[in-house]
């Protein structure tokens, strides 16, 4: 019975918000709840709520004070060049711009965080997005699915946790599967490359002119995380000082690759910068120690320093004291990202709920025996394979935590009683991880939904298939080279 209810608890959950019937937060409080009493443990819904929030208050605090954190290196200008990089790669071509944003999450992925990636990722590409009109779900979909690959990086998380739930060591899972890893990656490449093509067909690719007055006044997007809110400014499109791009705009297709073409030359002195150049809160005095602030910071969250909460936490307090050493200056640093802050921790609470109710009734476990029991005795000397298979459903169902230390022994079991070695079994459990990425479970999702200006629901109706693909891809890949 408890197996049944916990598929039909998060099946409701799903089709509620996918159908935009409830609000994710309430989704994640109400429907538990309504279960909890459903299952006859009502009394101690107190109890399993209050669990739950104990389990997640150190991610909430790690997100609270790393919004603020990368939010005060946004307003400040630490990530201007970077932008402009991005930016002047992209210029108004729609599929440049989708690559770019692949190509931007895979590269702040290297430091193992997904609420810093999607934090960086949107800053830079949101404006853009906005004054092109291009859908906001393939800036979600593609970031989402390039963190969820490189995810599996073992400081990341899930690498760690399959080697200390099977005793190995995580070189040894990790290094084996890079060229797996390194398909799935290309995957998401080619994903972005075909999800830009589509974008370009749609919209055309304009010349940096035509998409700057593309609206009759110049647009303002303020991005959530960024300088927007009291005492900062705006993050906006302008266009720089030198000379006026020419000719016309194409539509979409080959045409529009050709008069970008034509284009590009008189294009290649603009400046197509997607942050205020001139915003109020900007320390260009103060950059190289904002740098190596955030270097210190990152390399010491690698080598686990201190707990990732508390290096963000004295990591905020230093940046706002050196950057804005005033107070009235300081309070609108955090009014400004507030709104960040509060969605995002009141979202990871709400799903603390969610978690609470589904392990403290027993609906994991009683959904884990359920599952692993029924792998045909026959799948036995396959059992890499079923263990890659099912980690795509699992770990989007299933906290990372619930999978690696509550699932992943019992295949690794099986596995060996067929001669299948924990080592196949570890990385094969990998495989969902582009999957669990935009799992309702996972914190960071609503980090990058809220600061995109996206609905969840939209974001797992366009993800969810592509991500399932990409995971299929470093599956294959892996049983193709012989590493599972």
């Amino acid at each position: 019975m408890l197996t049944i209810l916990g598929f039909a608890m998060i099946a409701t959950f799903l089709v509620l918000i996918m159908t935009k019937k409830m609000s994710p937060i309430a989704a994640l409080v109400l429907i538990p709840a309504l279960f909890c009493v459903a299952v006859g443990q009502g009394a101690q819904l107190g109890d399993y709520v209050i669990e739950g929030v104990g389990n997640l208050a150190p991610t909430a605090a790690m997100l609270m004070f790393a919004i603020v954190y990368f939010g005060v290196m946004i307003d400040v200008g630490l990530f201007d060049p970077v932008v402009r990089g991005i930016l002047r790669f992209c210029k108004a071509d729609p599929m440049r711009i989708v690559v770019g944003t692949a190509v931007l999450a895979a590269i702040v992925s290297l430091d193992g965080d997904g609420s810093t990636t999607f934090m960086i990722t949107v800053s830079a590409m949101y404006p853009l997005y906005k004054r092109l009109k291009m859908s906001l779900v393939v800036m979600t979909g593609v970031a989402a699915t390039a963190n969820g690959v490189m995810n599996t990086l073992p400081w990341g998380g899930p690498t760690a946790r399959a080697a200390t739930a099977l005793k190995l060591d995580a070189s040894e899972i990790f290094v084996p599967m890079i060229p797996a890893l390194a398909m799935g990656l290309l995957a998401v490449f080619a994903l972005a490359y075909v999800l830009g093509r589509r974008e370009r067909k749609r919209l055309g690719m304009l010349t940096l002119d035509e998409a700057l007055v593309r609206d009759a006044e110049p647009e303002t997007v303020t991005v959530g995380a960024g300088a927007g809110g009291a005492g900062g400014g705006t993050d906006r499109l302008r266009k720089g000082a030198a000379g006026s791009a020419s000719g016309p705009a194409a539509t979409g297709g080959d045409g529009a690759a050709g008069a970008g073409a034509a284009a590009g030359d008189e294009e290649d002195d603009e400046e197509f910068q997607g942050l205020d150049p001139n915003r109020s809160t900007l320390r260009p005095k103060l950059y190289w120690f904002n740098a190596g602030l955030t270097a210190a910071l990152l390399t010491a969250m690698i080598m686990e320093l201190m707990p990732i909460p508390v290096l963000f936490l004295l990591g905020a307090a230093l940046a706002l004291t050196v950057n804005f050493p005033h107070m009235p200056d300081q309070r609108a640093r955090i009014a400004a990202h507030a709104d960040n802050v509060l969605n995002v921790s009141g979202m990871v609470f709400a799903a603390a709920v969610f978690t609470g109710v589904l392990t403290g009734t027993g609906m994991v476990e009683h959904m884990a025996d359920w599952v692993v029991g029924a792998i045909p005795d026959a799948m036995g000397p396959h059992m890499a394979l079923v263990t890659g298979l099912l980690s795509l459903p699992l770990t989007y169902f299933m906290s990372n935590d619930g999978f690696y230390f509550g699932v992943l022994p019992v295949l690794a079991e099986a596995g060996a009683a067929h001669g299948v070695s924990p080592l196949e079994i570890a990385r094969a459990s990998l495989a969902g991880q582009a999957l669990h990425m935009s799992s309702p479970l996972v914190p960071a999702v609503y980090v990058l939904v809220g600061m995109a200006r996206v609905e969840f629901g939209d974001h797992t109706r366009f993800t969810v298939k592509w991500a399932v693909l990409t995971s299929l891809v470093v599956l294959a890949a892996g049983i193709l080279f012989g590493i599972m």
